[in-house]
């Protein structure tokens, strides 16, 4: 058997496979029939683990006198879908030394990023600054390790790499510059210009990872669109139930005037980024809140509403904080037993927060790169970085994910998530510079754009519950954005009944 052809095809065809794929292949396999089934389910554009056919039990796959083990989310039939980032790596104990590593690759994989810059081509290592003499022009891409005030006012950072610290004074009469130091966080990975001084690097400039200028505006060939919700919270009280169902019914077609059903019937991508459901034990008192306190049941509601969505929309969902699956980051894809039902839906693509994956990819277009993150690291930024509080904070979600774009990370200091601390990398950092970054989380609707890359966060499908309002979550719930994604346009559409505005704004304090 060669492996490398049998890759090959695959790639060929568009299927991304684990290396676990290769694990049980047998050498008697009859390629002829393996990949004339292959063929067939690309006819049908299905996922081949989630088909329930005569070659497929158990989640295996039978050809000839050989099965083969189809790995959770590893393999898509499907062309105008492909994962291209989705976290499913085995879990291990975690020691000192797994924290070390992690932040050592997040180094590397940003210290690449930054290297591309031309002023940062001839930097150097932190441990060759001490052969450096006073007054010469220095650059170096450090991690931030500690970041303070001066008595003088000035902004003294201290940066690591592999090989040791070294200290950078910002000094504020550098006005821009100066500005933008207030704006560092610590463990953010960054590139400095500057002068040598005695023991200290004097800050010319401040360089970041970064979105390239000249990033491309992708624009499909066809009109297609795409669609964007998150954080229905299935089993709340405070769930909005009727307006939930106006949106089903337009993307069945069904409601809204002539021309939003004719966008209804070309939507071909439904995005759910996270808080499917509203959990169990997720805050004191919740018990309180819930129409459903089974997270079983949940998942069960949950699929009966998805059910109903056409299949010909395919339907690519992650998991939220709020979600049967762990809160550190990168959180894995459903559990299969607990959201059985959600993985018989045959339209429905799981995959773990974050993830990107690639849409509406044809012969002559590459698709679009859509990078998926449920957000739980935007209160975190939203009161740690003195730009974004003052402009709002965390109703400016649109600041947040420029921002995690600059870093090209999406929790760049240790606090601001749960994480798991990959040895071999670090998952949450933005390697490929997506076309779409769309979250959820803050329950707000936000759309706008930075260097090509659009920036959506959705909506949600509840009024603001006693959790909500002590954390300061004012919810913009039922606006739903729709992109086409031959324009690159997008529309809100609103499906929130006119019962609920009055009531969200007289808890609001606000005037009808």
């Amino acid at each position: 058997m060669d492996k490398n052809k049998v890759l090959k095809q695959l790639l060929d065809y568009g299927i991304l496979v684990s290396p676990n794929f290769f694990n049980d292949l047998n050498y008697d396999l009859n390629y002829d029939h393996f990949f004339e089934l292959v063929k067939d389910r690309m006819k049908t554009k299905e996922i081949l683990s989630s088909i329930d056919l005569n070659e497929i039990k158990n989640n295996f796959i039978e050809t000839g006198n050989m099965v083969v083990q189809i790995q959770e989310q590893n393999v898509i039939i499907n062309s105008s879908v492909k994962i291209i980032k989705s976290y499913n790596e085995p879990i291990y104990k975690k020691e000192v030394k797994s924290f070390v590593n992690y932040f050592k690759n997040r180094y590397v994989a940003l210290r690449n990023i930054l290297s591309s810059r031309q002023e940062l081509q001839d930097s150097i290592s932190i441990s060759r600054l001490s052969r450096k003499n006073e007054r010469e022009s220095v650059s170096i891409i450090g991690m931030i390790l500690d970041k303070s005030e001066t008595k003088n006012g000035n902004i003294k950072i201290t940066l690591e790499d592999p090989t040791g610290l070294f200290d950078v004074l910002i000094m504020k009469n550098k006005s821009e510059i100066y500005e933008t130091a207030k704006d560092l966080v610590l463990d953010e990975v960054i590139g400095i210009v500057g002068v040598m001084g005695n023991k200290i690097i004097f800050c010319n400039n401040i360089l970041f990872p970064e979105i390239p200028i000249n990033n491309e505006l992708k624009k499909s060939p066809d009109e297609a669109y795409a669609v964007f919700i998150s954080d229905i919270h299935f089993g709340i009280k405070n769930f909005l139930q009727g307006d939930f169902m106006k949106f089903i019914s337009w993307l069945k077609g069904e409601y809204g005037n002539e021309g939003q059903r004719e966008i209804a019937s070309k939507v071909r991508y439904l995005f759910i980024t996270g808080d499917v459901v509203e959990g169990v034990g997720i805050y004191p008192g919740q018990e309180e809140d819930l129409d459903i306190k089974d997270i079983y049941l949940q998942y069960e509601e949950a699929a009966k509403y998805l059910k109903m969505i056409p299949n010909n929309i395919k339907i690519i969902m992650c998991g939220g904080n709020h979600d049967a699956i762990r809160m550190s980051e990168p959180q894995p894809v459903f559990d299969r037993e607990i959201a059985k039902e959600i993985y018989e839906i045959p339209n429905i693509i799981m995959v773990s927060n974050p993830a990107v994956v690639n849409i509406h990819a044809s012969e002559n277009f590459p698709g679009f790169n859509v990078l998926m993150y449920h957000g739980y690291s935007f209160f975190y930024f939203a009161d740690a970085v003195p730009s974004i509080r003052s402009k709002g904070g965390i109703s400016r979600c649109d600041l947040i994910m420029k921002y995690l774009l600059q870093k090209r990370h999406l929790a760049p200091s240790h606090s601001a998530t749960l994480y798991v601390p990959d040895e071999n990398f670090d998952p949450l950092v933005i390697d490929k510079v997506p076309d779409i970054f769309v979250s959820g989380h803050v329950h707000q609707i936000t759309v706008s754009s930075y260097r090509n890359v659009s920036l959506i966060n959705s909506s949600c499908w509840v009024v603001q519950s006693g959790d909500q309002a002590k954390r300061g979550m004012v919810p913009n719930p039922a606006k739903i954005p729709i992109m086409n994604l031959k324009t690159r346009e997008v529309r809100i559409m609103n499906f929130l009944d006119d019962n609920v505005k009055v009531l969200l704004n007289e808890r609001l304090g606000l005037k009808n």
